[in-house]
């Protein structure tokens, strides 16, 4: 379907009603109030359009620093982060026009409505719905011909090619996210996973029961997708996808597993393997997940470690490994 071209519905406004005072007074303040919305909605497009030019802009000018080595790697993501907000508060601030147009024209057919009319105008109160944007049809509401009263949902449309993706975390995890986070999209039915970028964290949580019927408070995280709609050709509205979020990255780094850690003395330790005795090393974590952990000091490359070590492993004692011992890499 195409903006503004494609009929939609057409709706028969019914006859009018006795309206006191009062209401008619509501109703004429409901158009008042729409073109006012209208009027509002204007200038924050155009606020919008700029603010997109400008972030082009900046983003064509930090490729150029980028490329010369004036700025880093992180400047030039922040540059196109913003370029990429921007883009979309611009889709918003159209959407939010478009949609301040029609419930003007509501507004106005509803107060028209207010006073009788001749058979020969009463056509010409018809009111008929044209799609708002470029997109398809997801669900319809309302199949048939039926009476149906002020507000009510008749069609949801929508663009399949431009989506975003709701992912809801625990809100203790929500708070490690931040804006422009990498996101890897698993799962979602093709072949290799699809990448996206963290634009708005909400600011609210919701309660919701777990398939265990625990009671967690989670977070709805909106990401938006990179990369061309080719890439997930086949994705549409409300289709399921796995998300793992990155809140940390950092090349050659030193990497213990989780088996391999306990605790002494409000300090995090490993065994060493050091000529077939067991060496009690005390280590400086970094940030971990629940597989692994970065070491910052008490272990370097190559060193042996012992995994899951029993409570029959002390430091000095003599042991002997199962198989080839374990070493720490990059």
């Amino acid at each position: 379907m195409e903006a503004g071209r494609t009929l939609l519905t057409e709706i028969e406004p019914t006859e009018p009603e006795l309206l006191d005072p009062r209401t008619l007074a509501q109703a004429e303040a409901r158009v008042k109030a729409s073109e006012a919305t209208r009027e509002q909605a204007v200038p924050l497009l155009e606020r919008a359009r700029t603010a997109h030019e400008f972030a082009k802009t900046e983003i064509e000018r930090a490729k150029k620093l980028f490329a010369n080595g004036t700025i880093s790697h992180q400047e030039l993501d922040n540059a196109e982060q913003k370029e990429l907000t921007t883009g979309e508060e611009l889709k918003s601030a159209q959407f939010a026009l478009r949609i301040a147009d029609y419930e003007m024209e509501l507004a106005r057919a509803a107060l028209l409505r207010t006073r009788p009319a001749n058979s020969t105008d009463s056509a010409s109160l018809d009111f008929k719905i044209f799609s708002p944007i470029n997109g398809h049809a997801l669900r319809i509401f309302q199949e048939s011909s039926a009476v149906v009263p002020a507000g009510a949902r008749l069609i949801e449309l929508g663009d399949p090619s431009d989506l975003e993706v709701e992912i809801d975390v625990l809100s203790a995890d929500a708070v490690k996210i931040k804006p422009g986070a990498k996101v890897f999209l698993e799962h979602w039915g093709g072949e290799a996973p699809l990448l996206g970028r963290v634009r708005i964290v909400e600011p609210s949580g919701f309660l919701k029961i777990s398939a265990l019927g625990v009671e967690e408070q989670r977070v709805n995280v909106i990401a938006d997708f990179e990369g061309p709609p080719q890439e997930r050709k086949g994705l549409g509205d409300a289709y399921r996808v796995e998300a793992r979020i990155v809140i940390w990255e950092a090349a050659a780094v030193l990497k213990v597993p989780i088996g391999a850690l306990f605790r002494v003395d409000d300090e995090w330790a490993v065994f060493g393997f050091v000529e077939g005795r067991a060496m009690l090393r005390k280590v400086t974590l970094g940030p971990r997940n629940d597989l692994e952990s970065t070491v910052l000091a008490g272990l370097a490359v190559g060193d042996a470690i012992i995994l899951y070590p029993s409570d029959q492993v002390g430091n000095g004692r003599s042991v002997r490994p199962r198989a080839n011992p374990a070493k720490l890499g990059l």
